[in-house]
């Protein structure tokens, strides 16, 4: 799809509004503008001609199928979608420090990311991603069946698919992820159920009852065991599409196409490599109609023109453009691009009418060579709030083109030009805007609520679905084309120039006028002593005056009880300091700050920024919530050494309690430098993130017989980069307890680390998050200890969360629980039994 939509004036608005948001995703949600080249333009004529759609079903970003998506999209030119029904919240984050939410937001760009080099688009439901899932029971549990349901038959209803394909397996529950199989059951039961009016009849009033025509599960040998018993098995069922074509116009194969887009998962570590030549795929046939050619699964399906009443006649005269297609000269083909416009919008109302008119405007405009820019003076402002829109205006073609008004969707009309763009000239213009007093603050909306484990709470039901909060302003250039009257909308975005980067696009945001945050997550109040506590407040406007406070309850003393203050400029930022009493028992006080400005409003939200190179930047505004945790317990040590993996807080979490954590790179493990050490924790993941640690492992043994303690955090089983991970015999495996709240027993009582300098019982292990634990060992030698044990209901009882081996003079020790999950939560028995952990063999010194 191109950058700019573009509709006939006498469009009506609902219609207009309507698909924005649901058929022009990468018009409307992407900030990096979009320079369609002669060879874009063939492919998207082609896919003009064709009038089929497939939907892809699966659980988590990274689940999709990039090769078969991208097939469906450039090769089969259909109109092609992949619906996730996560956004991969509850995974780990190889690139950085990111975690739940703000994880989710990252893959959610990761995955735009992707499809804007496969040309499909992007969707999600509004579940939750709480980390692994056993079984689809437990899934459904969590997530509310019945709502994510609704969503995927809202999907199914808005979309239409002709084609489904799940990526899962519906019958493999108890053999993979739970969320894989729940999603592929989704898929399976809403593919009746869009058709049925009596099936969530509410969404009726905005869509019809939809029939795809199949559906497909995309199996390979990986589901039959091995390639072995795949080759035979019987394929009666299975339809098989070589994927490995070869697109001579790119110059690349779908392979390759597709290895590009599935590397965009790069917090998850997906680089991939390119492959050529053929690459079967196969689809197993579900239900609905069954294809007529086994080659080809669009088969008995309408996928031209005259699937549309009184369409046949479009389809001749789009074949005639496309094979009339001047490359060099494009703008050849708009006089019968406008004809055809015409056509299609004497069609009856219908999906295909809508999905059709968007396609060819966006060919006339790319034919033209138009580009049109609406630039932001800040990326972010609030309501009322005044900004300049640096506009830029170009014709790159010898087609009369005049440029009659430029306003911003919906609200105004800036100016009324009517100026004749030049070949190849360009235009600028500047206009002065305020923001309306009423904008919504335009926040990732699935965040703006505070929403259960298992379902994000949406307040605008029609951005159920979508992949990003819908643009807020949207600039209207009129133009006419060869005497057609045509209106083209784009969204206003930020643009600036970076000394490495070159132009880097975001989408502009309305945002409130004051952000404020409380500067640690967490806060551990060890004794009934007073702290201080560091707030920021940051000014979204200029002369900003206000009250800040913390919203503590009777059991916490805050002084003084609010903070005035004054901020002259946007963007300034000023530090104040709270005295926090804590009670004298044990407790734990979700926070937040909030700012009432001298207008008698209140604002909670925060201010976070998500920034990486292979992304657009994102400012993320929901409230920001810390802990206070008063927490009565003692440590022994002092100083930490820290080798960092895939990333995580723990370092933060620890310099909470007291400990002096220094996080050492490469050169700074030696023996030498480790003496000064009373522990050295490996991160998650550590052994599967980084190469040089192989070279190490005898200078960290040597630490450990020598006196020292090693506390190693999970590593995945697959993919690590040591021969060795402890002194003695361990082996990893795929074991862990899902369930936050599965009961926890004390094996080994008596054990230093469950008695010093901190008592551990049974309930410090309530209110933990996501999960006990991940990657437990399956195999270890008798030097270790087993201290805890646990399980999943109806599963055996796994001893290996926590090992713990004497080794010469020292301690190792290997733990796959959630450490890293639970200590930026705050939980306090993580705390203790962490601190535990780290004072073994110092007890009695």
């Amino acid at each position: 799809m191109f950058q700019l939509l573009i509709l006939t004036l006498r469009m009506k608005i609902r219609l207009i509004l309507f698909f924005y948001a649901f058929l022009t995703p990468f018009v409307f949600f992407a900030q990096i503008p979009v320079k369609p080249s002669a060879t874009d333009i063939h492919s998207a004529l082609k896919k003009l001609n064709f009038l089929g759609s497939v939907l892809y079903v699966a659980a988590h970003p990274d689940d999709e199928n990039t090769r078969l998506i991208s097939y469906f999209s450039n090769e089969i030119h259909a109109n092609t979608a992949y619906l996730s029904m996560t956004r991969g919240d509850g995974g780990q984050n190889l690139i950085g420090k990111e975690l739940r939410d703000h994880l989710g937001i990252i893959r959610t760009q990761e995955l735009l990311a992707a499809r804007r080099i496969d040309g499909a688009q992007q969707y999600f439901t509004r579940a939750n991603d709480f980390g692994f899932s056993k079984n689809p029971e437990e899934t459904f549990e969590i997530w509310n069946k019945q709502a994510i349901l609704s969503d995927v038959v809202w999907m199914f209803r808005k979309f239409q698919p002709d084609v489904i394909i799940n990526r899962f397996n519906a019958a493999s529950a108890g053999k993979t992820h739970g969320h894989h199989t729940a999603s592929a059951i989704l898929a399976s039961e809403a593919f009746a159920l869009a058709a049925d009016k009596n099936a969530f009849p509410e969404q009726l009033k905005f869509v019809k009852p939809w029939h795809a025509k199949r559906q497909f599960f995309n199996t390979s040998w990986f589901f039959y065991g091995s390639i072995e018993k795949f080759e035979q098995a019987d394929k009666t069922n299975l339809y098989a599409l070589d994927a490995g074509v070869f697109y001579p116009l790119k110059g690349k194969s779908n392979s390759e196409l597709a290895a590009e887009a599935r590397t965009e998962h790069k917090s998850q570590g997906f680089g991939s490599t390119e492959e050529r030549g053929s690459s079967i795929e196969y689809l197993e046939y579900l239900q609905g109609e069954k294809p007529i050619n086994k080659a080809d699964i669009f088969s008995g399906i309408n996928t031209t023109w005259s699937r549309l009443e009184g369409g046949k006649p479009i389809g001749l005269l789009v074949t005639a453009i496309e094979k009339a297609y001047n490359f060099e000269h494009p703008e050849m083909s708009i006089s019968k691009l406008i004809e055809v416009y015409k056509l299609i919008d004497n069609l009856p109302e219908s999906y295909w009418k809508s999905t059709k008119l968007i396609e060819t405007s966006n060919l006339i405009q790319a034919c033209a060579g138009l580009y049109f820019e609406a630039i932001a003076s800040d990326f972010y402002a609030a309501p009322n709030a005044k900004i300049t829109l640096n506009i830029e205006a170009i014709n790159r073609s010898n087609t009369e083109i005049i440029l009659k008004s430029i306003g911003i969707k919906g609200q105004q009309v800036f100016q009324n030009p009517n100026q004749n763009l030049s070949f190849n000239k360009v235009f600028k213009f500047k206009e002065n805007y305020t923001i309306p007093a009423q904008a919504e603050v335009s926040n990732a909306y699935w965040l703006n609520k505070k929403s259960d484990i298992g379902l994000f709470e949406v307040s605008h039901n029609e951005f159920i679905g979508l992949p990003e909060t819908p643009p807020t302003l949207v600039a209207q250039f009129i133009v006419s084309i060869q005497g057609f009257n045509l209106a083209l909308a784009l969204p206003v975005v930020y643009k600036k120039t970076d000394p490495v980067r070159g132009e880097i696009y975001r989408r502009f945001d309305v945002a409130p006028p004051v952000f404020s945050q409380v500067l640690e997550n967490v806060t551990i109040f060890s004794d009934d002593k007073p702290k201080n506590i560091k707030v920021l407040v940051k000014a979204g406007v200029d002369d900003l005056s206000g009250d800040l406070t913390l919203n503590l309850d009777a059991h916490w003393q805050l002084i003084p009880s609010s903070i005035p203050f004054n901020i002259k400029n946007k963007n300034d930022v000023q530090e104040f300091v709270f005295q926090v009493i804590p009670p004298k028992n044990e407790l734990v006080a979700e926070v937040h700050s909030a700012v009432t400005l001298s207008n008698g409003l209140t604002y909670q939200n925060g201010y976070q920024e998500i920034d990486y190179n292979h992304l657009p930047p994102q400012l993320i505004t929901s409230p920001i919530v810390v802990k206070f945790v008063r927490l009565p317990i003692s440590r022994k040590g002092q100083n930490i050494a820290y080798i960092m993996g895939a990333g995580d807080e723990v370092p933060t979490s620890l310099i909470q309690v007291g400990y002096s954590v220094a996080v050492l790179n490469e050169e700074a493990i030696n023996a030498e430098n480790l003496k000064k050490f009373d522990a050295v924790i490996l991160g998650v993941r550590a052994y599967n993130t980084e190469d040089y640690l192989k070279f190490k492992q005898p200078i960290l043994f040597d630490y450990v017989a020598n006196g020292g303690t090693i506390i190693v955090q999970y590593n995945t089983n697959s993919r690590l980069k040591v021969t060795q991970i402890a002194p003695y015999q361990l082996h990893l495996s795929q074991n862990r307890v899902t369930l936050e709240s599965a009961k926890v027993n004390l094996l080994n009582t008596n054990h230093e680390v469950l008695n010093a300098p901190n008592k551990i019982t049974e309930a410090d292990f309530d209110g933990w998050v996501q999960e006990r634990g991940l990657y437990f060992p399956d195999v270890w030698d008798a030097h270790f200890e087993t201290i805890l044990g646990m399980n999943d209901p109806g599963e055996p009882e796994i001893k290996s969360s926590l090992l713990v081996a004497k080794y010469q003079k020292g301690y190792f020790i290997y733990t796959g629980l959630s450490f890293f999950r639970e200590l930026p939560a705050g939980v306090p028995g993580a705390f203790k039994l962490f601190v535990n952990l780290i004072s073994i063999g110092k007890n009695n010194k």
